[in-house]
Order: structure tokens, then sequence, then C-alpha cells
């Protein structure tokens, strides 16, 4: 594997990030799966959960986000994954590799209810899919997005004439 870390991107690793905050975001949203997230919460031995997230949780987990899409953006690189399938490839096979195996050894041996896990096992679905997806495509999404900025300076410049 190319260990060169100047073919990672860090605007790509920053939207990606952002992009996994917003997903999780919604995922444990009281319009997807926040309701029953805390039901399950709620099911654990007492006096192991409480309502109110407590706020060093709230700042460790954007660290947590950071730390996986950095590592995922490292993985993009040095596969040399730039095609949308590859992405996708990858984040299937990083998902069941990591977090699902994870979620189960936590469901299997600590007792973790299995729709809990597999409420995150959702979560981190559709986050590395996304993830892999931003950081694969971002030459081309930075592209498109100045081939639109300087077809808008074109026609402005023209208009202006």
């Amino acid at each position: 594997m190319d260990h060169n870390i100047s073919r990672v991107n860090y605007w790509a690793i920053v939207v990606a990030c952002l992009a996994a905050i917003l997903v999780s975001t919604i995922w444990y949203s009281p319009f997807a799966f926040g309701k029953q997230w805390m039901e399950l919460r709620s099911a654990e031995p007492a006096g192991t959960t409480d309502a109110t997230m407590p706020t060093w949780k709230m700042l460790v987990d954007p660290v947590r986000e950071l730390i996986v899409v950095y590592v995922m953006a490292r993985f993009v690189s040095g596969l040399r994954i730039a095609d949308w399938k590859g992405a996708i490839s990858l984040g299937l096979w990083v998902w069941l590799g990591f977090p699902v195996q994870m979620l189960v050894g936590s469901s299997l041996w600590d007792n973790k209810p299995w729709t809990l896990s597999l409420i995150h096992a959702g979560d981190w679905f559709v986050k590395m899919l996304l993830i892999s997806l931003v950081l694969s495509q971002w030459q081309r999404i930075s592209n498109l997005l100045a081939f639109r900025k300087s077809q808008r300076w074109r026609n402005d410049t023209a208009s202006n004439s």
C-alpha cells in the first residue's frame, strides 16, 4: 500500500466528516430511530444511562468521526479507489469487518439488546458508504463545482460586456 499522505485531501475529509455527523444526527433523531434508541438505552440496568447526553460525549463524538474518516481516506488513497463501485465495495467491507463485528460482540457478550446493535449497524452502514463515496469522488465533485463557478463567472462577465 502506498503511504503517500499528500494524496489525502483534507477538504474531502472535512466534508465527509460533516456528512457522517449529519447522518448520525438524523439517524438518532425522533424522525428516524431516536425514540427506539432511547427506549433501548433505558432498558439497560438501572443507573447505566441518563436521558440527557453529557457534554463531554457530544465533544468526543466528532473527534471519533474524524478519526474514522481519516482512516477511510487513507484506505481510499492507498487502494487508489476512484470510482463509485470501488467506494461502495470498500464501505461495505469496512462496515462488515469492523463496526458490525464490534456490535455483534457487544450483543453477544455484553448483553446489549440486538435491536440496539441493529440500529447502530444501520447508522454505520450508511456512514461507511457515504464516507467512502465522498472521499473517492472528491476530485470529481470539486472539479464539477469549479466548472460551475467558472461558467457562472463567464456568464457574468459576458453579460457585463
